[in-house]
């Protein structure tokens, strides 16, 4: 098939792209800088430049592919590089929530205007589920009726580009990927945190993470492209895991020090209440329907011995 990947030079779509190409698609992947549109060609793909926030240079960028699927994998994370400010969660997102929201209107406008038959959007499920009820949460139990302030916008920018997906008038199939790990991420950051012992339990360390090695998403995602019925699909390892267990672990896996312990109280004023609430209270998500429905089995089952080192 005629697949177009926009932000095909990021974490998740240099993965993506070399997988596609392996499975036979033929692959156009954009980025917004004139070199990584180079590198993206060396991949195998055909690599154009684009401004996700541009109607017309999307409209100009599809409709030059015309392809059969578009899959939207455009964030501004790199910009970050590891240095997101927890307390202030939504405005060190704001250019991804752009690019999420925005994006994804002007990605499906001209899906409409080319007759693209299937569109795949990044979602996320680490933190986004509603903080009450069982520990782990399937594709059907609810988001987050009242996130952190400093959340809101993010999780309404997620809940519309869902919203916007399931509703056009093609097979929409959203990914909620768990957190990332593995080459190109900001993985590191946690080791690194781990050793300046900047990474603590928070309160009795409740809160449940789901992990994704890249390039188990990424395969998810390749897979998605071609098969599976619309909706939406967890795409998280095997284990769940509360922080009271993944961060001493992860301090182990690095040879760090054992993580400190801190008061709930503590933990706000260094992380605020997303710090609090992603330590103590989120949710983590269970893998079942995307392993039924589009034949994954994640390759790292387990972020367990994986992840601090980076560059597995």
């Amino acid at each position: 098939m005629k697949v177009f990947v926009a932000g095909g030079a990021g974490a998740l779509g240099a993965r993506l792209v070399p997988k596609l190409i392996d499975a036979g698609h033929e692959v156009v992947a954009t980025t917004r800088s004139p070199r990584k549109a180079d590198e993206i060609g060396r991949l195998g793909a055909r690599g154009m430049v684009m401004d996700g926030l541009d109607p017309e240079s999307v409209l100009t960028a599809v409709g030059e592919a015309r392809p059969e699927v578009i899959v939207h994998e455009m964030t501004a994370l790199a910009e970050l590089e590891g240095q997101s400010d927890v307390r202030h969660f939504d405005r060190s997102f704001a250019m991804t929530n752009r690019l999420r929201g925005e994006g994804t209107d002007n990605l499906l406008a001209a899906a409409a205007e080319v007759g693209a038959r299937r569109f795949l959007n990044q979602s996320y499920a680490a933190w986004t589920y509603a903080r009450s009820g069982g520990p782990v949460k399937s594709e059907d139990d609810p988001l987050d009726p009242d996130p952190p302030k400093e959340q809101r916008q993010s999780l309404a920018t997620i809940e519309h580009l869902e919203r916007a997906t399931l509703e056009a008038p093609l097979e929409g199939v959203v990914l909620r990927y768990g957190a990332f790990y593995g080459p190109g991420t900001s993985e590191p950051i946690f080791g690194e945190m781990a050793h300046r012992r900047r990474l603590p339990v928070i309160g009795d360390g409740g809160g449940v993470w789901s992990f994704v090695h890249i390039d188990d998403a990424a395969a998810a995602t390749a897979l998605a492209v071609e098969r599976g019925e619309p909706g939406i699909y967890n795409v998280v390892d095997d284990e769940p895991a509360p922080s009271a267990e993944w961060i001493p672990a992860l301090a182990e896996q690095v040879g760090a020090k054992p993580p400190r312990h801190l008061p709930r109280w503590l933990g706000r004023l260094g992380g605020g209440e997303v710090g609090v609430s992603m330590m103590c209270e989120i949710r983590g998500a269970a893998n079942a329907k995307a392993k039924r429905e589009l034949g994954w089995k994640p390759a790292h089952p387990t972020w367990r011995g994986v992840l601090g080192t980076a560059a597995a």
